[in-house]
């Protein structure tokens, strides 16, 4: 059974397995095919630690770091509520197929519903049809304000 739940980012077993999980993800093609730099695997947790609007919904089976959903408060000034925007969404190839995607998407949801959220966002890339399958099964979509309009699309500039 697996043990789903907000991480505590002062619990070093709790920071440890997010890390751990990150890493994970990042080294997969859907995450960029690179481990996480040493910077980021030394500071991440400090900085999260530091921002009251970042929260982790950590999953544990058997006591093993098994999936993880990194997610961040926003505003909708449309709706003028908070939103929930989960970021990094991982569960490690070991635990693939026990349906630990919508676990972590359950609690993020209660969590949001728990802050007052009027909408919870993701991002995924075009080629995860994987992913995409699950986003779908729990009621994502595209985002788009009129259909002739289209889908919004997720741009960045990095600085």
């Amino acid at each position: 059974m697996p043990d789903i739940f907000v991480a505590d980012y002062s619990n070093p077993n709790h920071g440890q397995a997010i890390v751990e999980l990150l890493d994970h993800y990042a080294r997969d093609p859907m995450g960029g095919g690179m481990p996480l730099s040493s910077f980021t695997r030394e500071h991440l947790i400090q900085e999260l630690l530091k921002r009251p609007f970042a929260f982790s919904v950590l999953c544990l089976v058997d006591g093993q770091p098994a999936a993880l959903a990194n997610c961040l408060e926003g505003f909708s000034t449309f709706a003028c509520k908070p939103l929930i925007n989960i970021h990094d969404v991982v569960v490690n190839e070991s635990f693939r197929g026990q349906s630990l995607c919508r676990k972590l998407f359950e609690k993020v949801e209660q969590v949001a519903r728990e802050k007052g959220c009027c909408k919870i966002t993701l991002e995924v890339v075009e080629g995860n049809r994987v992913a995409q399958a699950a986003y779908r099964k729990f009621g994502f979509s595209g985002f788009e304000l009129d259909e002739q309009l289209g889908n919004a699309l997720f741009w960045e500039k990095k600085l």
